[in-house]
């Protein structure tokens, strides 16, 4: 099936605006396991338009349509679309309706430039609009189903999500069956997961896919009328190639993998942050439902916190540094004592470092990370030399997928530390909670 997407509007066509809508549809339709075969970008010109729905609705099956369909002069994607098929604009009655009362509901004076947004082809399918006044529409035309959402973002994805992917799903039912496996990795680069993986035997009807967003890598199984069985051994291959690198399957990120695994065990965490910044807990709490185990979370920037907040000792920051196994597994156990009104929590994460770019040594470089994870009453300790050629974000990120994987690691009863592809450990120990109760 050949889908396809025709983006309008002067303000896009001209770079004034980036189109963040069409990379999102892009990556949508690939998650869903379909593949977007052309985009085109055309102005607010009538004649433009009518001549690109002619044009590739010889070619395509489906095409997504967005912009054009508010109130203003320059929006022409309807009357385009009803000179391209030789029809009249009508009033679509049941969206009239809902104009009257979103107007109604905002005291608004509906002129006749609000009433042309309830003007569509004759014989198009109203697509409704939950979030906005301008409904959308989809027409069946030459070869193909052209598909039209307006511009604004919140509406568009609103109606992609709910409407044209399950469109687009029960169209291809009749066609093929596509399911998507994705694996979320981390450690491991494009160029050498494709090595690992592009040589091994797969399964007629599986293709690959990749996706890069710092600090993960993607990978899409994507199955066209595969079996059921044959999906699961192209999966476990997949797994038993990239070994430790793989993190979580049909998760975006680390944070979800761990959130669902807390739920799931009904556990709690505290989290100690010194390089992180916060970002650990920020990333938890995103999720509904995170109160029932994220405990407490501290940011100890500086050393006095440590010591205070956390009872790092002085003595661990004097001989050893505040970028120390001892001191990052010593914040570790204090972020799990932290509240005295609570029990002592099942995990806890801390994390220091030095995230640059001013700061480091000769023996201590920005990009060294040190990561503890408790887990009952062993904290697992790790020292990260991560390149100081990358920039601060980068440094902090990974430290945070670190850190949730060391975590998920423990939750999951798999060995402390992982054996990643680019990812250098320079260090790594254990401590028991007698051995750091007996420091303070």
């Amino acid at each position: 099936m050949k889908l396809e997407m025709i983006c309008t509007g002067e303000e896009v066509l001209s770079g004034q605006i980036v189109d963040t809508n069409a990379a999102w549809l892009g990556n949508q339709l690939m998650e869903s396991g379909f593949e977007m075969h052309r985009r085109t970008t055309v102005g607010d010109r009538l004649s433009d338009l009518v001549d690109i729905f002619n044009e590739r609705s010889l070619v395509a099956d489906i095409i997504l349509v967005n912009g054009g369909l508010g109130p203003t002069a320059d929006d022409l994607s309807a009357l385009a679309m009803a000179k391209a098929m030789g029809v009249e604009l009508v009033e679509d009655k049941t969206w009239r309706a809902r104009l009257v009362e979103w107007a109604k509901g905002r005291n608004i004076t509906l002129s006749d430039s609000n009433l042309k947004q309830a003007l569509l082809p004759e014989g198009a399918i109203m697509v409704d609009n939950p979030v906005g006044s301008a409904c959308g529409f989809r027409v069946k035309f030459n070869n193909a189903w052209l598909f039209f959402t307006p511009g604004v973002p919140h509406e568009y994805k609103t109606m992609v999500t709910e409407q044209f992917i399950p469109f687009v799903k029960s169209e291809s039912a009749v066609r093929s069956h596509v399911e998507v496996t994705k694996l979320l990795c981390i450690g491991i680069g494009e160029s050498d997961m494709a090595e690992q993986l592009e040589t091994l035997d797969w399964p007629q009807g599986i293709t690959l896919g990749y996706r890069s967003y710092t600090p993960y890598l993607e990978l899409k199984l994507i199955a066209r009328d595969v079996p059921k069985a044959q999906q699961t051994a192209a999966m476990l291959q997949a797994k038993s190639a990239l070994k430790d690198c793989v993190v979580a399957q049909d998760k975006n990120t680390l944070a979800a993998e761990v959130h669902h695994l807390l739920s799931e065990r009904n556990a709690t965490l505290a989290v100690a942050e010194s390089l992180t910044g916060g970002e650990i807990c920020s990333q938890l709490v995103a999720y509904p439902g995170s109160s029932h185990y994220l405990k407490q979370g501290v940011v100890s920037y500086c050393n006095e916190a440590k010591m205070s907040l956390l009872k790092v000792t002085e003595k661990s920051i004097v001989e050893e540094t505040e970028v120390s196994m001892i001191c990052a597994a010593q914040m570790a156990l204090g972020a799990a004592n932290a509240n005295t009104l609570i029990n002592r929590t099942d995990y806890a994460i801390a994390t220091t470092g030095i995230a640059g770019p001013q700061g480091g040594t000769d023996t201590m470089p920005v990009g060294t990370v040190v990561i503890a994870v408790k887990a009952g009453d062993v904290i697992a300790c790790q020292e990260i030399s991560i390149a100081s050629t990358r920039n601060r974000n980068y440094i902090r990120d990974l430290t945070v997928a670190l850190a949730f994987d060391m975590l998920r690691r423990a939750i999951l009863g798999l060995p402390a530390f992982a054996e990643y592809n680019y990812i250098k450990r320079t260090n790594a120990c254990t401590y028991s909670r007698e051995e750091l109760e007996a420091l303070s």
